[in-house]
């Protein structure tokens, strides 16, 4: 893929629609967020990218970096709480620091930044219609190097990343959701057989068990299946 950052509309519109194609064609979170940074590598004006995803409890999980310089200003901040990534995730606009050498409100993040040869850092949060499920950035070495039209652009990229990560972290939900249902309910005919239970009590005794030892459900039911016997509680 070529640079779009000064690309005509028909230009912008034909490689959007391949990241479109190769999104779709990502299997799984993974995929997907490498396919994002592949393409902000190859195509966006940056010399750096990463992604950085909420988790529960809204615990920000380093997914994915272009250079290990960008996983150790990531952790810098997450360990600290405070940086333009911690502001980009907890807000709902992008965080611009135009000149890490010049920057006053981060002083600490933006020495090592600069330590590093980079001069310009984007944080896009990435937007659901309900809650914020990561944080899209992009590197450069130069100050200054983003101008309001790379800005647009990363928008969009961060829109179509947002979109893609979503839809596959819906889909890994749903194909764990299914594959425990079948492991709980292998489990449940052993109880039956084993004890002569009906299928609504022996569901009860797994998840008794499950409360009780605050083991999850199909852990439970995954010790059972492989050893006929149900875990220890340490």
């Amino acid at each position: 893929m070529t640079e779009i950052s000064d690309g005509t509309a028909v230009d912008l519109a034909e490689v959007f629609g391949e990241l479109s194609i190769d999104l779709e064609d990502a299997a799984g979170v993974e995929p997907t967020v490498d396919t994002v940074l592949e393409f902000a590598a190859s195509s966006f004006k940056c010399t750096d990218a990463g992604i950085v995803l909420v988790g529960p409890g809204r615990r920000l999980r380093i997914a994915e970096v272009t250079n290990p310089v960008v996983a150790e200003l990531y952790s810098l901040q997450i360990d600290a709480g405070s940086g333009p990534l911690i502001e980009a995730a907890q807000g709902s606009k992008p965080v611009l620091v135009d000149d890490t050498r010049a920057e006053p409100r981060w002083p600490g993040w933006a020495e090592r930044a600069a330590c590093h040869g980079i001069g310009t850092v984007l944080h896009h949060p990435m937007l659901t219609k309900t809650r914020t499920i990561g944080v899209l950035s992009f590197y450069h070495a130069d100050p200054g190097a983003f101008t309001t039209y790379d800005e647009a652009l990363a928008q969009v990229l961060c829109q179509h990343a947002t979109v893609a990560v979503a839809y596959a972290r819906n889909e890994e939900t749903l194909t764990e959701a299914l594959e425990s249902r079948a492991v709980v309910g292998q489990a449940i005919g052993i109880l039956m057989e084993r004890h002569n239970l009906t299928e609504r009590r022996a569901f009860s005794v797994l998840r008794r068990y499950s409360q009780d030892y605050n083991i999850k459900l199909r852990t439970v039911a995954e010790q059972l299946i492989s050893s006929r016997s149900l875990p220890s509680a340490g």
